[in-house]
């Protein structure tokens, strides 16, 4: 299990939902540290930086207290900076081995010219990025799909047999003993017709290469059509606990003008996701 693990707070009331509900699970599950951020955005508050720093050095103080109270191993830290690249910088120097955010939703407007949380810190961070999807189910209510002890149990692993799928099946290595129906797979959405029957062949032997190097009990399928939908259909017939999947590093401007697999995943599903930076 991820042992070490980053959660960055806005102090919004879905990560403080998370922080106190879901967090506490993945310690039950074999987490041993948390690092509780939050970081002062300076290109938003820039000369009440230093006000607001010692204000929320001391409402994250008081949170920290209140998990340690519960047996957690907590460590408060407050920062000045842009978000993405302090919670980076964090997360390479503190060693972390998972990165967790939670999920609301986002409009469209901030997805195609802003860019999410998660994606940015994706293109800053080389840590797996545990994308908790939440929904609202009345005022001030917030639910996940599946409790966050289950997460590992059903995982959907999407491999493309480059050198981002050795990072995949790495981060997967880190929860398989939790794992207790896992599927690796492959969409073939290239090609022309006439060799379709062929790239489905290949992409079999390859899945079947991929599953020898994870334990548990792993299936693995070829799936046909745009990798996106794909992926989000057969998750969702299958009732899988996460998806896990690679973000290549592209420049924001091609991310911006053609989107990826990994946010559109992350966009359109309603699931947890895994996001393991490959850049």
């Amino acid at each position: 299990m991820f042992e070490r693990i980053l959660y960055p707070t806005d102090f919004s009331e879905v990560s403080l939902h998370a922080l106190r509900k879901c967090i506490p699970e993945l310690f039950s599950l074999g987490a041993k540290k948390l690092y509780l951020v939050h970081v002062v955005d300076i290109t938003v508050v820039e000369f009440e930086a230093f006000e607001l720093e010692e204000i929320y050095r001391k409402k994250l103080g008081e949170i920290a207290r209140e998990l340690k109270d519960e047996g957690l191993d907590v460590a408060p830290i407050v920062r000045l900076g842009i978000p993405s690249v302090e919670i980076a910088e964090m997360a390479e120097s503190e060693k972390v081995d998972l990165i967790v955010i939670p999920n609301l939703g986002e409009s469209l407007w901030r997805v195609a010219f802003v860019g999410s949380t998660a994606t940015n810190l994706a293109r800053a961070t080389k840590k797996p990025i545990l994308i908790l999807k939440y929904h609202t189910t009345g005022e001030d209510r917030f639910e996940l799909p599946f409790k966050c002890a289950e997460i590992f149990k059903r995982p959907l692993v999407a491999v493309d047999f480059s050198k981002c799928s050795v990072k995949i099946l790495s981060a997967v290595k880190q929860f398989e003993e939790l794992v207790e129906d896992g599927l690796l797979v492959h969409s073939v959405d290239y090609g022309k017709v006439e060799e379709l029957e062929h790239n489905i062949q290949i992409a079999r032997q390859n899945l079947e290469k991929s599953i020898r190097g994870i334990k548990g009990p792993f299936k693995y399928e070829v799936l046909v059509g745009t990798a996106s939908q794909a992926i989000i259909g057969t998750a969702t017939v299958r009732r899988s606990t996460l998806v896990v999947i690679g973000k290549k590093g592209r420049s924001f401007i091609t991310d911006l003008l053609l989107g990826s697999t990994a946010e559109r995943i992350i966009r359109d599903s309603n699931f947890p996701v895994l996001l393991v930076p490959c850049g």
